[in-house]
């Protein structure tokens, strides 16, 4: 089996490990961990996608959830993808975010110009200009803030991934 992980700067770290065992095997490892009374683990398997959770008692706003994909290469060799990422709400909410700011950063900027052209007052165009990059920088490190909160959450949902694993 080998790692292989994109870099820290990511807010939804990813990485891909490939196994010299069937795709079914791997399933049905985890599908093992499903029926045994002592996973603490909320997961969800449909076909080879399978989604872990951290446990409701733990859950809050930040908490991480893991992605997997188990995609069969050969009969008995499978490669492993996974996504570490904020539940789909919460990464729907930012993306939503970060387009408005966006949108709202093009209409500004074409509002000031326009204004400058015409020789009319664009003050407050031009402020909202400087202030939506501010405002976008601000939201990226929101979102680093959350990774680290989830931190702790995400190294254990990655030990349990493991332990299915190579169990």
């Amino acid at each position: 089996m080998e790692e292989q992980k994109n870099s820290d700067i990511h807010l939804r770290p990813r990485f891909k490990m490939n196994f010299n065992e069937s795709q079914q095997n791997i399933i049905a490892k985890f599908q093992h961990n499903l029926m045994d009374g002592n996973c603490k683990y909320c997961t969800k398997i449909v076909d080879g996608h399978i989604v872990i959770d951290v446990p409701e008692d733990e859950n809050h706003f930040w908490s991480p959830q893991l992605n997997i994909e188990i995609e069969k290469i050969e009969e008995n060799s499978a490669v492993v993808k996974g996504l570490f990422g904020p539940k789909p709400q919460v990464w729907t909410f930012f993306m939503f975010f970060h387009f408005a700011v966006a949108v709202a950063f093009v209409g500004f900027s074409v509002t000031t110009y326009v204004k400058w052209t015409l020789k009319m007052e664009y003050k407050f165009s031009l402020m909202m200009v400087i202030g939506l990059p501010i405002l976008w920088i601000l939201m990226y490190f929101l979102g680093r803030i959350g990774k680290s909160t989830g931190h702790k959450q995400m190294d254990e949902l990655h030990e349990f991934m493991m332990e299915t694993l190579l169990n």
